[in-house]
């Protein structure tokens, strides 16, 4: 029997290649969400905004295994192939895809607070989106991705908004400064104020938050609050495992983290055969093309995993694709379009050679400059 653990995109598309490459054994799913599995991209866009109803972000899962939903992974022995199960129960297996993916990371203070919100599941998303239909003012603590997606959607929705990061740019762990300082603009000509450069200290508010306190001394008020600064892999419940967990669940080129043992996705760390180091991707493509490649290792069919990774994020009237890898002090160089008419790409350049390219509102000349990752720079 080959278990699965995580019901979400990776777990998920690992489940449909075993089949699809000819596994004919029984498949066992265990996911600690209710739901069976959806996308989330669309969670902090579509769905949030109201575009979308929920049942609309549903992956279509039509595949034959047992579905244990709403259960969790409590513990795993290695050598005796068995997991422990929240409900009390052990689950012997054969095989095993590691899939948990992440849990978004929480401020150190506040989060007993009602009005204070996360944004990972789709429970969460409904949660938030029921409050921010009346919120007048709303916070949001970080400026990565999740951060700034969320504060387009709030601020097409009416509200007030400002975002606070310690960082002097939006997505500057992304992309840098120099594209990080066109999101702020982006973000300014719509109205969303931009504190940045300056941390939170604390939440104010009795029972309900009403306000949040910066370093500068600073309280912006706040009817709403959203933290978004970042995720912890989910792999508390492999702790005494004997598996390697320095940035997630450490596997090998082929995504093996121990013999009959596979991760995929955005808790999977691997060593990239190309890149020569160690890398974990939190994105969507990601956990399909590794929850492909996991499940052929598992069946004997595995080669070394060595993607181009690939996302993108969807702001105001804005598309920014991106594919490849970006070190913090990348050199970007714009080769196509314009940046004065809203439409451009970007190549990023690390240690004399192309590592990325970005492209804002241009997608046919981004993809075609995929082509010249690698190549000297």
């Amino acid at each position: 029997m080959i278990a699965v653990v995580g019901a979400s995109a990776a777990g998920l598309t690992a489940v449909q290649t075993l089949r699809r490459e000819g596994y004919d054994g029984p498949l066992t799913v265990v996911g600690d969400e209710e739901h069976m599995p959806y996308d989330r991209p669309p969670l902090s866009k579509q769905v949030l905004s109201g575009v979308w109803e929920p049942a609309k972000v549903t992956l279509p899962s039509t595949v034959d295994a047992s579905w244990m939903l709403g259960v969790r992974a409590v513990g795993l022995d290695v050598p005796g192939r068995r997991l422990a199960l929240s409900t009390g129960d052990d689950l012997a297996y054969e095989k095993l895809v590691i899939a948990t993916g992440v849990s978004a990371r929480r401020l150190p203070f506040g989060s007993d607070l009602a009005g204070v919100h996360t944004l990972r599941t789709l429970s969460d998303a409904l949660a938030f989106k029921a409050e921010l239909a009346a919120a007048k003012s709303v916070v949001i603590v970080g400026a990565g991705f999740m951060g700034s997606e969320v504060a387009a959607v709030a601020s097409g929705m009416g509200a007030d908004v400002t975002v606070v990061d310690p960082l002097p740019a939006p997505m500057i762990r992304q992309f840098g400064p120099w594209l990080g300082g066109l999101v702020a603009k982006l973000h300014a000509d719509h109205g969303v104020r931009m504190r940045l450069g300056v941390g939170v200290t604390g939440l104010r508010g009795d029972g309900r938050v009403s306000g949040v306190e910066l370093a500068d001394g600073v309280v912006l008020p706040a009817d709403v609050v959203l933290v978004a600064i970042g995720s912890v892999p989910n792999t508390d419940w492999l702790a005494g495992s004997g598996l390697s967990l320095t940035d997630g669940v450490d596997c090998d080129s082929l995504c093996r983290a121990a013999p009959n043992v596979v991760a995929a996705g955005d808790v999977a760390s691997w060593t990239h055969p190309v890149h020569g180091r160690r890398i974990r991707v939190e994105h969507r493509m990601n956990a399909t093309e590794q929850g492909m490649a996991a499940a052929r290792t598992l069946l004997g069919k595995g080669e070394p995993y060595a993607p181009i990774p690939y996302f993108w994020t969807d702001q105001y009237d804005v598309k920014i694709q991106a594919y490849g890898l970006f070190p913090e002090d990348a050199v970007p160089e714009v080769v196509a379009g314009d940046v004065g008419a809203g439409k451009f790409a970007v190549l990023y350049r690390h240690d004399g050679r192309v590592t990325g390219v970005v492209g804002w509102n241009l997608p046919r000349d981004t993809r075609q400059l995929r082509s010249r990752i690698g190549e000297p720079a």
